[in-house]
């Protein structure tokens, strides 16, 4: 296993993996560089399920993604369609908890293009990211 260390920056596939700051120990190895845009939506809304379920047992991570909008609209100030992908995101944070959840489980247009950008980001551990991944990964090689 190599150590995997990564940056805060928004978006990527599942709300911003590529965002955790974290060294851990993670086999990357096996991981699909480059994936069809169909699994990517799949792995994307199953990411967005499971952290729906954890917002609904830990309304209190809804700051997580608070805190991340906040940094990456400092970080982003000179890029307009991010500053108005991040004010979308903050109006939807100030929906009840059932509303967000829903959307995150949604498989409609708006919300595949949402978790795009997903403010998620450290609510779920980069191992939990990467096993649901390394999930995909092994179910798309055996079909």
């Amino acid at each position: 296993m190599r150590a995997v260390e990564m940056d805060f920056l928004p978006g990527g596939v599942g709300g911003g993996l590529r965002g955790y700051r974290s060294v851990d120990r993670i086999d990357t190895s096996g991981y699909l560089g480059f994936v069809r845009h169909e699994l990517t939506d799949e792995i994307s809304r199953s990411l967005g399920r499971r952290v729906a379920e954890r917002l609904s047992q830990q309304p209190e991570l809804l700051q997580v993604a608070r805190d991340n909008l906040d940094r990456w609209s400092r970080r982003n100030a000179s890029v307009p369609s991010l500053l108005r992908c991040y004010a979308e995101w903050r109006a939807i944070l100030e929906r009840p908890l059932e509303e967000i959840c829903s959307l995150l489980n949604s498989d409609s247009e708006e919300a595949r293009r949402l978790r795009q950008n997903s403010p998620f980001a450290g609510v779920l551990s980069p191992r939990e990211v990467w096993e649901l991944k390394r999930r995909f990964r092994h179910e798309t090689a055996a079909a």
